[in-house]
């Protein structure tokens, strides 16, 4: 009788063994294919983010040459116009030369522009130095005054997607503070190693953290563009204090 009862209960306890370990098995099972289908969400959202990059670079170097072939031709031609002009009539050389020196600002300006939509220029100059430019141009506007630290030493050698979404990303950012911050400075610090690291700090208006931005698609983009090279996306506000963003390489 407890040869019996013994062997019951081995055999009860083989069963709910089995049991257990199928079970074990299919939650295994299914943990792998969740792992799976979210890496397989993560690749289509990579592969479509990066086709919606390509169109947008695609539009922007566009544009560029556009800007560059007629615009640029066309404010070329005018100021030869004018320094015909000037030859004609000398007696007139003092009211056309600052027409001609406007054209030529407005020109040289729409030269820096092409060049900051254009990727292929950004590839050749790099990322900093794109960075640099731009800044060089924001310190034109002389209600605005700028600083820049960059830490990058040893020059680092960024992949040709970082340095586009980057440098949209820092565009998007400074265009964003110049029509809503209403700020009189601006600090811009960048370091490169051991992770990429942006900061952008402003003395504006600033917002209510809790106050969605009416603009706020293209900082939306930012977040997108950063996280499809592995970077966070940040904005820090404080009303009548300013803001600050920040772009930060995620560790690997």
């Amino acid at each position: 009788m407890l040869k019996d009862i013994a062997l019951g209960i081995i055999i009860s306890l083989l069963f709910i063994s089995l049991v257990v370990l199928f079970c074990a098995v299919l939650i295994k099972l299914y943990i792998q294919k969740i792992k799976e289908h979210n890496q397989k969400e993560l690749a289509f959202q990579k592969t479509l983010n990066s086709a919606i990059l390509e169109n947008q670079e695609q539009l922007l170097t566009s544009i560029s040459q556009d800007l560059h072939d007629d615009a640029g031709q066309q404010l070329t031609v005018i100021n030869f116009q004018l320094e015909n002009l000037k030859l004609d009539h000398p007696d007139c050389e003092g009211s056309l030369s600052p027409i001609s020196t406007s054209v030529s600002n407005l020109s040289q300006s729409l030269r820096q522009i092409s060049h900051s939509l254009n990727n292929n220029w950004l590839i050749v100059n790099g990322l900093i130095n794109a960075i640099q430019t731009d800044i060089d141009r924001i310190k034109n506007l002389k209600s605005l005054n700028v600083s820049f630290e960059c830490q990058d030493e040893p020059a680092r050698k960024f992949s040709v997607e970082q340095q586009i979404v980057i440098f949209r990303i820092f565009q998007e950012s400074i265009n964003n503070l110049l029509k809503h911050a209403k700020a009189s400075s601006i600090s811009i610090t960048i370091k490169t190693l051991p992770v990429f690291e942006m900061v952008l700090i402003d003395n504006g208006i600033g917002f209510e953290a809790n106050v969605k931005n009416q603009n706020s698609i293209g900082l939306e983009n930012c977040r997108q563009r950063a996280a499809a090279i592995g970077h966070s996306f940040r904005i820090e506000s404080i009303p009548n204090q300013g803001t600050t963003i920040t772009l930060i390489e995620n560790p690997s």
